[in-house]
């Protein structure tokens, strides 16, 4: 165990945890007055809920032996047959890396809530929050970064563009489509100090989420960390120009959004491509996500808060970008994109976001489909007019 190693890696899992309240924060702005405890709730319950099932069966289940290239076993469920002193790798012990895999099973099903934001009953989110994490999140962390079928063909993703965001926002999008549009919907966002609150905690905890994903401190840890700044950087201000020009106002809440447009997208690349790449990534990022945002509105999908516009396209850009601008200049465990001489590594790259991409979509859709047969998963129309916070949970946010 290097102790260097070790102790940045417990300050990026901290980092990471930081990301799930702020989370909280963005969601909570964006909502409406009626539904801010809910929407908050529901990132803050997946600290509990998942954290329970990751120690017990969910890290094993990624990390543990394969089955059919597609699911861990349960050799260590209950954390069994490990202890203080077994290593993960030379550098840091196993007990830091399940720490830090916690993090993004924490926060990555929360992403979601903001698509069918003001109406889904509670008790059918918690389901689906359990149910979402063993048959979709588990499965596709064990095939990219768990030794199964992704990792068996050389895709490569180095925080989540695949296993975060592009699953996500698939589910996101699935979950719209099933649950339907608001009867109810805001003027806009009741809080945008909170918005902007959320994104900082989002963008300092994004650190850790990167460039914590190379496990130790070297050069590609670095590189991981300015890459992810450059990104976030390009992405807000090509968003905000566009707007801009195309509504007439430098919007704030554009700025923000922009941001964290370019966080997701940078996510799969930020530890295999130059900074010169990540000023690319990111204003690519700011025009993709915008634009996807303009095609949801235009087609009336519901998406209440732009997850699939931000991280399931965002993902799946970044993704593309790693396909074509990766470098083994920079990271010698990756690999050389299309730009580089590597066709097929760009061609594994795209199909296996899209299997990602569908799978997560049509397990979702399904899930839900199943969770209304056991509890009603949307709210009454009537719960809706007067707030989730009220109905649901019996709180009120401001008196």
């Amino acid at each position: 165990m290097e102790p260097g190693s070790t102790g940045f890696m417990l300050l990026a899992t901290s980092l990471v945890m930081l990301m799930t309240p702020g989370l909280a924060f963005f969601y909570g702005g964006l909502v409406g007055r009626k539904n801010v405890l809910t929407i908050m709730m529901q990132s803050f319950v997946s600290m509990g809920v998942t954290t329970i099932i990751w120690v017990t069966v969910g890290f094993s289940l990624c990390f543990s032996g394969d089955v059919g290239g597609i699911i861990g076993n349960l050799d260590h469920a209950f954390l069994m047959g490990i202890d203080l002193n077994t290593p993960f790798t030379a550098d840091i012990p196993v007990f830091v890396f399940i720490a830090y895999q916690m993090m993004f099973a924490v926060i990555t099903p929360a992403l979601i809530t903001g698509a069918f934001a003001n109406r889904v009953r509670f008790p059918a989110y918690l389901i689906f929050l359990v149910a979402w994490l063993l048959l979709v999140y588990f499965p596709m962390v064990h095939m990219v970064w768990g030794g199964g079928v992704f990792a068996q063909w050389g895709v490569l993703d180095f925080a989540g563009g695949i296993a975060v965001h592009a699953i996500a926002g698939m589910a996101a999008l699935a979950s719209v489509f099933y649950v339907g549009a608001r009867k109810d919907k805001p003027s806009g966002p009741h809080s945008i100090p909170l918005v902007a609150l959320g994104t900082g905690l989002l963008w300092f905890g994004w650190y850790g989420f990167n460039a914590g994903s190379e496990l130790r401190v070297d050069e590609v840890t670095v590189t991981a960390f300015l890459n992810t700044d450059i990104a976030a950087s390009f992405a807000a201000i090509s968003w905000l120009i566009l707007a801009w020009t195309l509504e007439k106002k430098p919007k704030f809440v554009g700025l923000l959004t922009g941001a964290v447009a370019g966080l997701a997208t940078i996510t799969p690349a930020a530890g295999f491509v130059t900074p010169q790449a990540a000023m690319v990534i990111g204003l690519l990022a700011g025009i993709v996500c915008y634009f996807a945002v303009a095609l949801k509105n235009k087609r009336h999908w519901d998406d209440a808060l732009d997850v699939w516009g931000v991280h399931g396209v965002g993902g799946t850009v970044g993704v593309v970008c790693l396909g074509l601008f990766a470098s083994l200049e920079v990271n010698s465990a990756g690999s050389d994109g299309l730009f580089y001489g590597d066709a097929w590594f760009f061609v594994v790259e795209v199909v296996a976001v899209a299997i990602a991409s569908a799978y997560a979509f049509v397990f979702t859709y399904i899930m839900l489909r199943i969770i209304n047969r056991i509890t009603k998963v949307r709210v009454s129309d009537a719960d809706e007019v007067i707030g989730l916070d009220q109905t649901e949970h019996g709180e009120e946010a401001y008196l």
